[in-house]
């Protein structure tokens, strides 16, 4: 039984990315579908980020088929620890049946390794970070130094 949802409908998007300077490090926020954009992954990256804070509620479909190779991809591609805390189980929807979510909080580091994947179950999970990976791993893979302007596909 396919359930989509359109949150465009009721939300309108951003201009603009943002970071914020926390005790823990430099930190760039997004959210649920947002996480299809590697490019706002990689410009919060390029504002300084060291940690990607990405809070979701994909939906079981979705998230079996994405949520974990997008979430690696992010912290891939831009050298920063992903942090995204996603909701699980069943909620009440505004509109018809109550929503199911996929749930699986992950925390991911500048590798791409999952340091921390939550599951199904409702809880709290603790990680500690080391933000030396963060500059580690964007020597070893110093693609954020690389971007270039290009030209317009033809």
């Amino acid at each position: 039984n396919h359930r989509s949802y359109r949150e465009s409908r009721d939300y309108d998007f951003g201009d603009s990315v943002v970071c914020v300077d926390t005790p823990v490090g430099r930190v760039g926020l997004s959210i649920c579908y947002d996480l299809r954009f590697a490019q706002l992954h990689r410009d919060l990256a390029q504002a300084g980020a060291d940690i990607l804070l990405v809070p979701s509620a994909f939906s079981p479909v979705t998230g079996a088929a994405h949520w974990h190779t997008l979430l690696r991809a992010r912290a891939i591609e831009t050298g920063c620890f992903v942090l995204a805390a996603a909701q699980t189980g069943t909620h009440a929807a505004g509109f018809g049946r109550p929503r199911q979510t996929y749930g699986h909080s992950l925390a991911v580091d500048p590798w791409g390794t999952v340091l921390a994947d939550a599951g199904t179950e409702p809880g709290v999970t603790m990680v500690d970070l080391d933000l030396a990976l963060v500059s580690q791993s964007r020597g070893r893979v110093p693609s954020l130094r690389h971007d270039r302007p290009y030209l317009d596909p033809q």
